[in-house]
């Protein structure tokens, strides 16, 4: 199956085949692709195809916007808004495989490629959005918005013509000039933050060749640090600053020595070094203050916030001011619950970061007599795999197989087709586990293409989960942590809204959404971690084959809230610096660790460390799109608290719920205010309380 002639070409009958580049067909990320739903040819994409690819794109979409601006006919939602959400078919192509490849499997190549190509992207952007004719022809529209528009292009119209006064099409040319400068600067040096956070991630690891310092550490962290060691031609075992690694050995390792030592490189990343980000988080929040006083804004958090969900910085401020009052004397009585213990069983002084890991975990096993190893075997990846893929099933009547026909990027990816109960294909799912040096830390979802209909021919997303898992070592497979398992769940609710979403316009399908509701599909999924119902159905020892016991199952479900306020506070601390920086009225060229920490100090449970910071290596708020936005997984917290309630009333597995939500949300996409379609699904408005009362603190 081929994708469209337009997106191996170029253009369309509007435009004039003179003004058109050259296609070079023998390049595989320009030629029509012979593949499996019009999958990626990943084996035949060499590096030196991106650049051409990218210029050739560029000139295509140029070209796609000349045409609809130089339409002599009068301007019509078709021929402009509409053609304007079609063109660039070719260069969204190229995009969705190179930028989510650079997260996933990057090299120092495809970095600098990313630097080399940025600018001419931004300038393209800028270039669109600034385009006087081009505004002119939507504002024409936008007047006659009322007439013969269904919902879904009234929605398109509004979000296109906001799109445009957003980015500084209603500029004087002097602020445009201003603005192309601005953005293209912030374009760059967002990139540069993301690479800076991964490269000073991977350059710091710690050796251990004492085998009494890793004697006390359980078996599969040994093996993992023993067969990192191998991987670097080095004995003994090595810990890394990558999650899976630095994780198990900070909540089992005693020696407070090498832990101080993991935990201030951990929190430093970037701070100062090769790899320093401080300078580049300075310029980013005074350049994004800039474009929003620009734009006419005080702070870059009211513009944001204009655009979402909770609609201003105010609403936000008092919401997250809300939960910490609600919270932060709980997440204190966590603190000296934990220190108390420690003391009682021989710790001397006071609880550092470091040490927190360590003693958290054994007051939750003696308090609960729970801890991840006792768990871990019942949760082996492919175990986990199958029940997430049963649960989806069971709610949404999807299913899931394996294809050895559709390449993947790397050979630790599983690629599957899923389909929905008629048979009928819904999207291509591309699983990718593990951590590797090549891959930034986390776990996200993406989407090689998004969903549409154009022509009357429906194209299906190609989306893909991206984690970082513990790896399987030569004795044992993987086998998850709890909180991997919760992960696997988030993730894999954003790809549920991905490739259920059903819509005519890509920009308005799938997770394309506000940014503090993209959060509600993937925090719903987590809800199930802790049910028994659902753990009976595959939650089996990766040993024996004995199912979870009953008294485990309920074990886990009395620990759910163990800490529930310490991580709310800690999860809000990020929030509430995020609105920090994004709330500056002035320009700021003062001391970022000095910033964070006044920023952070209403929400600091443990003890401040100086010398560490996560500003510089807070991809999310710097590279990743949450700028001013962070709060949105509290504010999702309190929506799928709300929405899952609805499941406890009728049935963890309740067809009629899951189709409901599956109708009014997931398949929904951008195509109403969220607000509207959370009502519609649940009835009424969501209210934090729901949020507190699942932490069960509002008994207390």
């Amino acid at each position: 199956m081929a994708i469209s002639a337009l997106a191996a070409s170029c253009g369309d009958n509007t435009v004039p085949k003179a003004q058109l580049p050259e296609i070079d067909t023998t390049n595989p990320l320009l030629a029509e692709w012979q593949t499996p739903h019009a999958t990626p040819p990943f084996d035949a994409i060499k590096l030196e195809h991106y650049e051409p690819a990218f210029a050739t794109a560029i000139a295509c979409s140029r070209a796609e916007i000349d045409a609809i601006v130089n339409n002599p006919a009068a301007p019509t939602f078709a021929n402009t808004v509409e053609a304007l959400e079609r063109h660039g078919e070719l260069l969204s192509r190229i995009e969705g495989i190179f930028y989510n490849l650079l997260e996933a499997d990057s090299s120092d190549q495809m970095q600098e490629i990313a630097l080399r190509i940025q600018p001419a992207l931004t300038e393209l952007s800028n270039d669109i959005s600034l385009n006087e004719k081009l505004f002119e022809r939507v504002k024409t529209v936008y007047g006659k918005r009322n007439l013969f528009l269904s919902k879904e292009e009234r929605k398109l119209l509004e979000n296109t013509y906001k799109s445009f006064a957003r980015n500084g099409a209603a500029l004087s040319p002097d602020d445009k000039e201003l603005y192309r400068k601005y953005t293209s600067e912030l374009s760059e040096l967002t990139l540069r933050f993301g690479q800076n956070a991964l490269a000073a991630t991977n350059a710091f690891a710690l050796n251990i060749t004492d085998a009494q310092q890793v004697a006390e550490l359980p078996s599969f962290v040994r093996e993992g640090m023993e067969a990192e060691a191998r991987s670097r031609g080095q004995k003994g075992w090595t810990v890394t600053l990558q999650a899976p690694s630095y994780v198990p050995f900070m909540t089992y390792s005693s020696d407070r020595t090498l832990k101080e030592q993991l935990y201030r490189a951990y929190n430093s990343r970037a701070l100062g070094g090769e790899h320093d980000n401080t300078g580049v988080v300075k310029r980013i929040v005074n350049l994004r203050l800039q474009i929003a006083n620009l734009l006419g804004f005080e702070t870059y958090a009211d513009y944001v916030l204009e655009n979402r969900m909770a609609e201003s910085a105010a609403t936000v401020n008092a919401f997250l001011a809300e939960l910490l009052d609600a919270t932060r004397s709980y997440a204190d009585r966590d603190y000296a619950a934990v220190s108390e213990y420690a003391a009682a069983n021989g710790f001397e002084g006071t609880l550092m970061p470091w040490d927190w890991a360590y003693w958290n975990e054994k007051y939750k096993d003696e308090k609960y007599s729970l801890n991840d190893e006792m768990v871990k075997p019942y949760l082996k990846l492919e175990n986990v795999r199958s029940g997430i893929f049963t649960l989806a099933n069971k709610l949404y009547g999807i299913n899931f197989t394996p294809s050895s026909d559709i390449e993947v990027y790397h050979p630790e990816v599983t690629a599957y087709e899923v389909t929905d109960a008629d048979g009928s294909f819904l999207a291509v799912l591309y699983l990718d586990p593990f951590p590797r040096a090549s891959k930034r830390a986390g776990a996200w979802m993406t989407e090689f293409r998004g969903a549409k209909i154009e022509n009357g021919t429906e194209t299906r997303p190609l989306v893909s989960l991206v984690m970082n898992f513990t790896k399987p070592t030569d004795t044992t497979p993987s086998l998850l942590t709890f909180d991997e398992f919760e992960t696997f769940l988030h993730e894999f609710g954003h790809a549920l809204h991905g490739m259920l979403g059903r819509g005519k316009y890509e920009s308005m399908t799938g997770t394309s959404v506000y940014r503090d509701f993209v959060e509600l599909p993937s925090q719903l999924m987590e809800n199930w971690a802790t049910q028994k119902e659902f753990l009976d159905l595959w939650a089996v020892h990766y040993q024996t084959g004995e199912p979870m016991p009953a008294e485990l199952i309920d074990k886990i479900v009395a620990a759910q809230n163990y800490l529930a306020a310490y991580f709310n506070v800690r999860q809000l601390s990020f929030g509430i610096t995020d609105m920090a920086w994004h709330s500056l009225r002035e320009p700021f060229d003062g001391d970022v660790e000095v910033f964070e920490r006044a920023a952070m100090e209403p929400t600091q449970v443990l003890p401040a460390v100086d010398g560490t910071a996560t500003s510089p290596s807070f991809t999310h708020i710097f590279s990743g799109g949450y700028a001013a936005g962070y709060y949105g997984y509290k504010w999702a917290e309190v929506l799928d608290a709300d929405a899952f309630s609805l499941f406890r009333e009728r049935g963890i597995f309740d067809r009629a719920t899951a189709d409901s939500f599956r109708k009014n949300v997931l398949s929904k996409g951008g195509s109403e205010h969220p607000m509207t379609l959370y009502i519609r699904f649940r009835g009424h408005k969501p209210e934090t309380r729901a949020l507190i009362d699942r932490m069960g603190l509002s008994e207390e």
